[in-house]
């Protein structure tokens, strides 16, 4: 029988080193507002997380419903060519790594 592999710890203790590179807007993540995203949503039993800012983290949820994630922007790289995200990706560009503001739900998602 194969030996298991130890789970990755995913705890707060886990977090990445400050000046490691958020994946969608490239800032360093510095130590605070820092989250985990799952590229395919845990909805659809995706496990793998990896840490990204806060105010990053909450765009990508405003501007996707969990299903436009699995379908279509399962990478950074998808991520990044939305049109949506790259305005918010030129916005945040200018903030500090710890930088949080609240994120509001765009008019797209709203109504499908």
């Amino acid at each position: 029988m194969p030996k298991r592999q130890p789970i990755p710890d995913q705890s707060a203790a886990a977090l990445p080193a400050a000046d490691t590179p958020c994946p969608l807007c490239g800032r360093a993540l510095g130590t605070v507002n820092v989250d985990r995203h799952h590229l395919i949503p845990k909805t659809f039993k995706g496990k793998v997380q990896f840490p990204i800012h806060k105010v990053c983290h909450r765009k990508i949820h405003s501007v996707f419903t969990e299903r436009e994630l699995l379908q279509g922007y399962h990478t950074w790289e998808a991520l990044r060519s939305h049109e949506d995200i790259r305005n918010f990706i030129d916005w945040v560009a200018k903030k500090p790594s710890g930088f949080y503001t609240r994120t509001y739900t765009t008019n797209k998602k709203k109504y499908r």
